[in-house]
């Protein structure tokens, strides 16, 4: 893989959903000594379309789905807030 994760999930994310709003954080410094040691924490704010009238969980099985051989190697944690409307998305 070349890049960084963070930037392998901000690309397959945008290609996939097409979002108005899209954010990547990576988390690891907050978790310097668990499990994973501190590296592939990553935090996922999206806004798009593609999520209409989508159940939450269908929501992040969506996200999952489309980032599957980085949870094998490279994502440690995933956490996100996804939506299709701005205002749901903190």
């Amino acid at each position: 893989m070349t890049g960084s994760t963070r930037e392998l999930i901000q690309q397959r994310l945008q290609a996939a959903f097409d979002p108005t709003e899209l954010e990547v954080v990576d988390e690891g410094h907050k978790h310097i000594g668990h499990a994973g040691e501190g590296q592939g924490h990553f935090h996922v704010r999206m806004v798009s379309a593609a999520f209409a009238d989508c159940l939450p969980i269908k929501r992040q099985r969506m996200v999952y789905t489309e980032l599957a051989d980085l949870m094998e190697h490279g994502i440690h944690a995933l956490s996100m807030d996804v939506s299709a409307k701005q205002s749901q998305v903190k």
